[in-house]
């Protein structure tokens, strides 16, 4: 038995609660984990894991065993990685969770980039708006777009995007152009349901950021559909410069209220927590870090 892998696998098998999920993250079969998680279990004469009506849970002794099993494997791969970065060599599967419109017109070809500069690398992007759970899904790091961040979480800030009230020439020459966001009461709002509170748009008034009360018949969860609608006159949306800027410059679009200018978003890369960093995450978020600074320089360039 590979004491070490037995030891990964058992960490793995134990986050995720489940030998089959286990199995597909690390891409063997599923009679191999449960050897090895029982060869552990016999070496140490103990009893890791029971199975209740859902999903495996731990003993003490595998509650226990669990903690010291971690270490154990940070440590490992702590050495390992001084050993890569001394080779400057980025190798290993990472798995990343993307924002479906951000993800798709800005980061897949930096990705694709990455993956081009780094040979060595397996990289598996998976486009979702919902907020994955790292551990539970096996996520090495998502990238968020929010002005919310609990407490918990651990991040490297990598950019900002800014967020910009829209609507068509049309819907402006119909139903007038609002002066002040207090005004978008009496206006069809086109509104975002991947948000806490969709009907709660935030202006920035008089240096101060107040909230303010929108409704109308269209939303979504999709920032790229409510954009079209919007086009297409159907009202009002706030939404996200790298969605859009292109209809702004092609006059499909026009800015609203630009003197009242919603807070900004940071863009983030989330980590699975504070335990050691793989060498080869630690170079995709820098690579990520440097290119969306340089994007950001070049759109301020006159």
């Amino acid at each position: 038995m590979d004491h070490l892998q037995a030891m990964r696998t058992f960490v793995r098998v134990a986050e995720l609660g489940s030998f089959s999920a286990a199995a597909q993250q690390l891409g063997v079969a599923r009679s191999v984990v449960t050897r090895q998680v029982a060869a552990l279990e016999r070496q140490l004469g103990a009893k890791l894991m029971v199975r209740s009506t859902r999903r495996l849970a731990l003993t003490a002794a595998g509650t226990t065993y669990l903690e010291k099993c971690r270490v154990i494997v940070n440590l490992v791969e702590a050495a390992e990685t001084d050993v890569a970065e001394d080779r400057a060599v980025a190798r290993g599967k990472i798995r990343i969770g993307l924002p479906l419109s951000y993800g798709l017109k800005r980061l897949a070809p930096l990705l694709l980039e990455f993956a081009g500069d780094n040979p060595e690398v397996q990289l598996e992007m998976d486009f979702t708006d919902r907020r994955v759970d790292l551990v539970e899904e096996g996520f090495d790091l998502s990238i968020r777009i929010t002005g919310r961040l609990a407490p918990s979480d651990v991040v490297r800030r990598l950019g900002t995007c800014n967020i910009m009230a829209v609507a068509s020439p049309g819907y402006l020459a119909r139903h007038g152009r609002p002066s002040h966001p207090s005004e978008l009461a009496g206006h069809e709002c086109l509104t975002y349901r991947g948000d806490p509170s969709p009907n709660a748009w935030s202006f920035s008034v008089k240096g101060r950021v107040e909230g303010f009360f929108v409704h109308g018949r269209v939303a979504a969860n999709n920032g790229d559909v409510l954009v079209e609608a919007a086009a297409r006159g159907f009202g009002i949306a706030l939404q996200p410069d790298f969605i859009v800027l292109p209809y702004l410059a092609d006059g499909r679009l026009e800015h609203v209220l630009p003197k009242f200018a919603p807070p900004g978003l940071g863009i983030y890369a989330v980590l699975p927590g504070a335990r050691h960093l793989p060498y080869r995450v630690r170079v995709l978020i820098d690579f990520l870090a440097g290119r969306l600074r340089s994007a950001a320089s070049d759109a301020l360039k006159p």
